[in-house]
Parts: C-alpha cells; sequence; structure tokens
C-alpha cells in the first residue's frame, strides 16, 4: 500500500521521512496553497464585475470567499497531484492548529482527491509521536476550519474597507488592520504620555559604612529625615514635574543635600532596627508563544518573528513540542524527563519533592494542548543537541525553562538594617540591604534576564555583615545624588506582547505577525530595542479614534477574539458573527459610508502633537512622508521632516531650522576647489545632506552624502563639506596584496573595506579621519569580515543537497542554487530570508 503523506515544508519532510515505514511518500505544500486572491488580476474573470470582487468575500452571500491558488504555488499542486494519481491513500498531516487544519482543508478542496484520506496530527515530531499519530488518524475538524476562515474573512473586511479610506485621506499605502490598529494606538499612546511628560528632580544621600572594629563596607541610603520618609520618583506628579502630595514627604535640593552632607559627617551612626526574612521562591512556568517571545527578546535580542522562525525550524526538525500555544501544561512524559534531567544533571537534592503542575490557559481554545518544551521522553542536551547559534541558543532556553519548572524551590534570606545618623536635632534614617541564597533550587538552571545562571547567582548575593539594634558603625563616605524622574517607558516587542496578551488582543500565532507588518508598513521603527510610533501612526490614528473609534477599542477587539474562540468551539455561528461586525447600522461598512464625506482630507494629514512652543507651525503628513509648515512673511513655507526623526523630539527650534535650512538651498556653501561646482547643503526625507552640483539634464544625479550621525547642519562649513564628499575615502594600498582599502558610510554606519570585504568602524574611529594602518588593524580583528557578495550561508536544498546562499548582487539581493541566479521578491529581508522560502522561490521559477 502507498500513502503520500502532505506537510507544510521541506524541512519538516524530512524529518517525519525518517519515522515512516516503506510505501510513505512525504511532500510539502510550501504553506498554504490558496488564499484570497491578493491583487486584481488573481480575480476569476467570472467574478470580476461584481461588486464585491475587489474584496473577495460576497457580504450578501454567506460570506462567500474567492480561493484562488497563487502563480507560485500551481506547480506544487500539478507535482501533488500527480503523484496522488499513484497512491492509495492521502495522509494530511499539517500543524495542529487553526492554520494547519485550514491547509489540510484546502489541500482536500483543490486536490480532490479519489483516494481515502485521513488527518494525522501531533504535537511534536519524534518517532513516537508520528507513528502515534499515525495509528490514531481522524476527519478534519471543520469547528477549526471555520475559526481560521472567519478570522481571514474579518481580517480582510477591515483592512479592504477602511484602508482605502486612508489612502484618500492621508496617504496611498497606508493598512488598517483588526488587531494590528489596535497595536498602533498602544504605540502612539505611550508616546503621547511621554511628550506630555514633565520631570521632577529630587535628590538623595548614599553612606558608605562599616560596622565599628571590622573592615568591610557595605552601602546604605537615606530613607527618612526626623520620620517623614525622603520624595521619590513614585511621589512626582508626571503631567506637571511636581509632588502630589507636597506635605508628606521631604524634598531635598541641591543647597539642602549639601548641608546635609556637612551635618551628618559629624553625626553618630549606630543599627535602630534589623528586619530579617526568608523566601522561598518558585520557577516560572514553562514557555507559552508569547513568553518565549519575550525571553528571547530580552535574552538575545531576538524580534517576535525571529523567534517564531527559529523555534519553528526547531520543532521541524524534532527538538522542540509545537511553537504556537497558550497552555503551560506539561504532558506526564515531559514531567518525567524534566525530572529525570534534573537527577542526571543537578543530583536529588536539585529535585522537587513533588510533580509541580501549571495548568494556567489563556482565553484562546485552539492552542490549548501542551507548553512548548523539548521534545520526546528523554530531553535532549543543549551541548549535544548539534545545533548551532541561534537554534541552540533558544533550544538552550526552552531546555532550562522546561527543567527549571520541576527543581526545587530557591530559598533566599533577605535582611533590611536601619542605621540612624543623630546630629544637633536631626536625625536621618539609612538603609542597607542584604540578600543571602541560602539554596539555589531552580536558579541553577534558570534565572530570568540571565543568559547564565552560575553567574547571576553570584551578581544576586548582596553581603551585609552581622549586626544588632545598638550597634555602632563608622562612616567611610557620605554623598548626595541627583535624579530626574523618567518618562514612561517606550515599548519593546517583548512589553508589548506581554500588553496584547494581558488585554486579550491577538493569539500567540499573530503577536510575531502584527509586529513585523507595523515595522514593515512604516508605522513603527526599532530604536535600541524600543518601538518608536511614526509621523504616520499618529496621523492614522487619530484618524480611527475620531471616526471609527471601535476599531482601535482595547475591549471591542478582544471580545472579538473571545467570539472568534466561540466559532472553534461550534458555540457562535460564524455568518451571525461576521454580520454583527460588518453589517447593519453600527456594522463597519455602515459606518465607513456614513463618515467618509464627513473626513476633511487637509485635517486628517495634519497631527495634533501634544508637545510645548509648536504655535504658528503645523506638523502633517503627505503622500512623501512627514513635514512642517508655517506662514513667514505673507507666504507659506515648508519642509520634509528627516525620517530619524521622533514625533517626540520635535521641537519648535528644530523645526525652524529644518525650514531655515529649506529657504536658503538655492544657495550654496562654496565652489569646490577642484571640481568649480557649487556645494549645497540641503534636507530631504532622509535628513540633511551635502550635494556637489546642482541637478541638470546632463547631471540629473548629482553626487550626495548625508550628515554623519551627531553632526548637524550648523556644524556644515565648506570644508566640511568637501570632506563628505570624498566618501568613500581611498586609504592606500594594503600592505598584502596591493589592493584599495577604502573608507565609506553605508546602511549600517561607517565601515573600512578591502577585497569586498567591510568592517564596521567603531565608535572612537571618525571615517573622514581614520588611516591605512588603522583600517588594516581592523580588517585584522576577529569576527571576521565576510566578502560582502554572500550574505547567508541557508544550508542545503532538501531534493537536490545543493548549496543555497543569499548574495547581494549588483542589481540587489539574490540566491543562488547551483548555478540559477534568483532575485529575491521586492521588500525581502535578505537576513531574515529562510531556507524553507528560498525553496519555494526556486520551485516557482523553475
Amino acid at each position: 500500500m502507498k500513502s503520500l503523506v502532505i506537510v507544510e515544508s521541506p524541512t519538516k519532510t524530512k524529518t517525519i521521512s525518517k519515522y515512516l515505514p516503506k510505501g510513505y511518500d512525504v511532500d510539502s505544500s510550501m504553506g498554504h496553497i490558496r488564499d484570497l486572491p491578493s491583487s486584481a488580476k488573481l480575480i476569476p474573470a467570472k467574478y470580476k464585475k461584481e461588486s464585491w470582487a475587489t474584496l473577495g468575500i460576497n457580504p450578501d452571500d454567506r460570506y462567500f470567499a474567492i480561493y484562488v491558488t497563487p502563480p507560485d504555488k500551481k506547480k506544487i499542486v500539478k507535482r501533488l497531484k500527480d503523484k496522488l494519481k499513484d497512491v492509495d491513500e492521502l495522509i494530511l498531516a499539517t500543524d495542529e492548529d487553526r492554520e494547519g487544519e485550514a491547509i489540510s482543508w484546502h489541500l482536500l478542496e483543490v486536490l480532490k482527491p479519489k483516494v481515502p484520506v485521513k488527518r494525522m496530527a501531533f504535537r511534536e515530531i519524534t518517532k513516537e509521536a508520528v507513528l502515534n499519530a499515525l495509528e490514531n488518524t481522524r476527519d478534519i475538524d471543520m469547528k477549526l476550519v471555520h475559526a481560521q476562515e472567519t478570522r481571514r474573512i474579518l481580517d480582510r473586511l477591515a483592512g479592504y474597507t477602511v484602508s482605502p479610506l486612508l489612502w484618500k485621506k492621508i496617504s496611498p499605502g497606508l493598512s488598517a488592520g483588526r488587531v494590528q490598529s489596535v497595536a498602533v494606538k498602544m504605540l502612539v499612546e505611550r508616546e503621547r504620555e511621554r511628550m506630555k511628560f514633565r520631570s521632577g528632580t529630587y535628590y538623595d544621600l548614599s553612606a558608605v559604612l562599616q560596622k565599628s572594629g571590622e573592615n568591610d563596607e557595605f552601602n546604605a541610603d537615606l530613607t527618612h529625615l526626623n520620620e517623614k520618609r525622603l520624595a521619590s520618583g513614585k511621589d512626582f506628579d508626571e503631567n506637571t514635574g511636581k509632588l502630589k502630595k507636597p506635605d508628606s514627604v521631604v524634598l531635598l535640593d541641591e543647597a539642602k543635600s549639601k548641608d546635609l552632607v556637612e551635618q551628618l559627617k559629624d553625626a553618630d551612626w549606630s543599627v535602630t532596627n534589623v528586619d530579617v526574612k526568608t523566601q522561598k521562591r518558585n520557577p516560572a512556568p514553562p514557555f507559552i508563544t508569547s513568553t518565549l517571545q519575550q525571553e528571547a527578546n530580552r535574552k538575545f535580542n531576538f524580534s517576535a518573528r525571529d523567534t517564531m522562525s527559529v523555534a519553528q525550524k526547531l520543532y521541524e526538525k524534532g527538538f522542540i513540542t509545537y511553537m504556537r500555544t497558550d497552555s503551560t501544561n506539561l504532558s506526564s512524559q515531559a514531567i518525567t524527563a524534566a525530572r529525570d534531567g534534573i537527577v542526571d544533571q543537578y543530583g536529588e537534592d536539585y529535585l522537587f519533592d513533588r510533580v509541580r503542575t501549571y495548568t494556567k490557559k489563556g482565553k484562546s481554545a485552539q492552542e490549548a494542548h501542551e507548553a512548548i518544551r523539548p521534545s520526546g521522553s528523554k530531553f535532549i542536551l543543549p551541548e549535544k543537541s548539534g545545533l548551532k547559534d541561534r537554534e541552540l541558543k533558544l533550544y538552550d532556553l526552552i531546555w532550562k525553562r522546561t527543567i527549571a519548572t520541576q527543581m526545587a524551590e530557591a530559598e533566599l534570606e533577605f535582611t533590611n538594617v536601619t542605621i540612624t545618623a543623630k546630629n544637633n536635632g536631626t536625625a536621618a534614617d539609612f538603609r542597607a540591604g542584604g540578600k543571602k541564597i541560602l539554596f539555589p533550587g531552580f536558579f541553577r538552571a534558570y534565572v530570568e534576564g540571565s543568559d547564565d545562571p552560575e553567574a547571576a547567582l553570584d551578581s544576586q548575593e548582596k553581603f551585609l555583615p552581622a549586626m544588632k539594634v545598638g550597634d555602632g558603625t563608622d562612616l567611610q563616605d557620605l554623598e548626595f545624588n541627583s535624579h530626574e524622574t523618567k518618562p514612561p517607558a517606550r515599548y519593546t516587542e517583548a512589553t508589548l506582547v506581554k500588553e496584547l496578551e494581558k488585554r486579550g488582543i491577538g493569539r500567540p500565532s499573530t503577536y510575531a505577525t502584527v509586529i513585523s507588518t507595523i515595522q514593515d508598513r512604516g508605522y513603527a521603527k526599532n530604536e535600541s530595542k524600543m518601538l518608536i510610533p511614526s509621523f504616520t501612526a499618529f496621523a492614522v490614528t487619530s484618524l480611527l479614534e475620531q471616526n471609527f473609534p471601535d476599531l482601535v477599542d482595547s475591549d471591542f477587539t478582544s471580545n472579538l477574539e473571545d467570539k472568534l474562540d466561540e466559532v472553534a468551539n461550534g458555540t457562535q455561528d460564524p455568518v451571525e458573527y461576521l454580520d454583527d461586525y460588518y453589517k447593519g447600522e453600527n456594522g463597519l461598512r455602515a459606518q465607513v459610508d456614513k463618515q467618509e464625506d464627513k473626513i476633511d482630507a487637509q485635517k486628517a494629514k495634519l497631527l495634533d502633537l501634544p508637545l510645548e512652543g509648536l504655535e504658528g507651525i503645523q506638523v502633517a503628513v503627505g503622500r512623501y512622508g512627514p513635514y512642517a509648515k508655517m506662514e513667514k512673511d505673507g507666504e507659506e513655507v515648508s519642509t520634509s521632516l528627516p525620517q530619524d526623526l521622533n514625533p517626540s523630539d520635535v521641537t519648535a527650534e528644530k523645526l525652524e531650522q529644518l525650514i531655515k535650512l529649506s529657504e536658503e538651498e538655492d544657495k550654496p556653501i562654496g565652489v569646490h576647489p577642484d571640481e568649480g561646482l557649487p556645494v549645497f547643503l540641503l534636507t530631504g526625507r532622509f535628513g540633511p545632506y551635502v550635494q556637489l552640483g546642482e541637478v541638470t539634464e546632463e547631471n540629473k544625479k548629482p553626487k550626495r552624502v548625508s550628515l554623519l550621525k551627531g553632526m548637524t547642519p550648523e556644524d556644515v562649513d565648506l570644508d566640511l563639506a568637501l570632506k563628505l564628499l570624498e566618501l568613500p575615502r581611498n586609504l592606500g594600498e594594503h600592505p598584502e596584496d596591493g589592493k584599495v582599502v577604502k573608507a565609506g558610510v553605508g546602511r549600517y554606519g561607517p565601515y573600512v573595506v578591502h577585497d569586498g570585504k567591510f568592517k564596521s568602524l567603531p565608535k572612537d574611529d571618525s571615517v573622514l579621519e581614520v588611516e591605512l594602518d588603522r583600517a588594516v588593524e581592523l580588517l585584522k580583528q576577529k569576527g571576521a569580515p565576510r566578502k560582502s557578495s554572500e550574505l547567508n550561508d541557508l544550508g542545503e536544498h532538501p531534493e537536490t543537497k545543493k548549496p543555497i546562499k543569499v548574495m547581494n548582487g549588483r542589481y540587489g539581493p539574490y540566491i543562488k542554487h547551483g548555478k540559477k541566479n534568483i532575485g529575491l521578491p521586492k521588500g525581502t529581508e535578505p537576513e531574515k530570508f529562510t531556507l524553507d522560502e528560498a525553496v519555494a522561490l526556486i520551485a516557482e521559477k523553475g
């Protein structure tokens, strides 16, 4: 008997093939083989004239959806159909969640098999799990299919109904989304809070003390003055920068702090209170999708998308269980494997005296199976896994977190000592804190936020000498410190995922996509791990808040998610649900029809930034990005805002400076001594830059060089402009091979280059001044530079066994496979392009 088994990816194909007996041909669909049409040209001819054709859904026919096979999947469909002719049964082995169930259903609809069909489902790809799934096949779960289809239709209705309105009123190419728009609003709200924030200043004192008669020093901080608590950051109103309750605390300024330091230098210092407490700490639950994304972001700076991409590979290679889950439950097999691993690695003392269970589940019904853990009945040790780089890092993280769940509690001892300094009627209370680890327990394996548990144990302990009330202490040093209150922190990818989960917005399978989308669409950028909303994000959020408040309301969106879960459970009719959302007097369709003509496009483009001093200057979003405008001498003058200018960094001074620079752009700052051409200081959407010569018919693209990081237009005179225009600089010939070494500035900052090998310049080196000897030294350093042409080695093609590499060519990035060179699709980020995507692209291009 011959069987065709279909999975989603070549990696999964390779792993499953190892475990199935002869007669089973495993092939991959490369994800979905059908979807709603992504463009007008994909709409079948028989539907093109329908009023709803562009939407791809007929809301008046029970939300009938047009499904089409994209051009890049037609060869795959043909191959699968051909294979079906020679087999006795079809087994659909896609992932066990809504998306996987939908892929199986679409395969069934397109392939129309004439042989028996079975659905095979597993949560980990081990021999035991695969063979067990083969023995226990089932039918396709249509409740899950309906849930996925309803979610897809809902997202299409939201996006395709509101996005065109944004194109008309603000700028072409913008998009709105059911979850995306709420996430963007969260970023904008946080940025508004930061803009309104007013800092407050406060002072405190820090003492270095010794117990009388001993040499070991310890630190203590002032907490009370004459029994009144010292003001700290939490006591300030973030909108005024002033104390909320000034009478309840002591606020020190610089003068008072200096006086107090002098007064206390001659004080008597003694222990007035000692408080010792022991505490036991339990390990965190095993990973679910959101917590894995958060911890990988904190520890490794992985984006949510990176984490899911690496986790997908680990799952498909058989190292971990399925990575889209919101259940913290561990199976009995996993608990046994973890407990055995603890005894092997750490000894019996570190094993918790009973099985520790975690059963809390999120709102979603479909993902609630098991937490993310190492697969199988015996966990592979990270160092014996054969994994490398990011895969090893993530597997090690999952292994440690899972092992820790069954380890003994950590036992800690906390000591708080109050030392009072008295002099001339003044009593100042200082507090010293000590921390001792009595038993590390699970800390030996896993400390949240730390890469090295053993090192973290050392850093967590804080020494204090043994002290009792009445003991004297000797002052060694006393100083005052000034502090400023900080605005609310911006979201990181990790904290945004955490907040989305807390509000019940989105589900485990959607977080990575949402966070990637808001960055890809220009609504936010990731700078120093912080997500910073753009000017466009402000404009779109304001328009939606004023005209379609439900679209950006967290509670409304969370309720939609709950209803989608009810669809998955079979307790909510999909059509009724979609009708409530889209049709009727308060439905989205009616809201857009009602509001569209009321929205003034010019006003929609203007931003209401909660900043001081912008009177008379307007900031707006246009077709080519954000700009500022003001009236001057009876005329309107405007200028583009640089891409690296964040909304919260806008000041009247900066805007006036940019407008002034824009006005003076037709005046050269000098003439190039060798070329005889004028040199201009200009500004554009990427910020200020210098230009050699004017734009003419003969010279449509004169040489342009952006100002370096940290430079302002005021810094630029003719000499500096000429130095910039020399870039990339020829530094001379390399002493080993005589080839030229250059210094320049690229997408990732200043660099030196030799024979196609690049090396970033450290911050202390200036690209305008670096010399040949220094460049040669840098090029020799570890972290070796690689040929500029090779961007990434993806590994072997699963069928041809030939290497696939991502290369950088004259016309952009491409993949190299044997003798074939195939350009990457427009907008693709080469560093994030995966092996599976490459295999699919090769199949598409033939």
